[in-house]
């Protein structure tokens, strides 16, 4: 109970590895989280500017009047 396992150890030098292995790997990440937490903030004050502004009015098709044969077509099935 005195001493660490060989499990032990290696999980201690995976986690120091981890942690300060390569060429600054926590400072990258911390860049890609501080990035992503700026898209998002981004896409959220986009969002807010988007509902803020009134709904762009509907277009509606007007129906076309009825040629001289439809109106013939109707009167035939009256």
């Amino acid at each position: 109970m005195g001493s660490f396992s060989i499990w032990h150890w290696m999980i201690v030098l995976l986690v120091v590895m981890v942690l300060f292995g390569g060429r600054g790997k926590i400072s990258s990440l911390m860049g890609d989280f501080a990035q992503g937490i700026k898209a998002f903030k981004k896409g959220m004050s986009e969002d807010e500017k988007t509902a803020e502004a009134p709904p762009a009015p509907v277009k509606t098709i007007e129906p076309a009047a009825k040629t001289e044969t439809e109106r013939r077509a109707e009167g035939v099935r009256s």
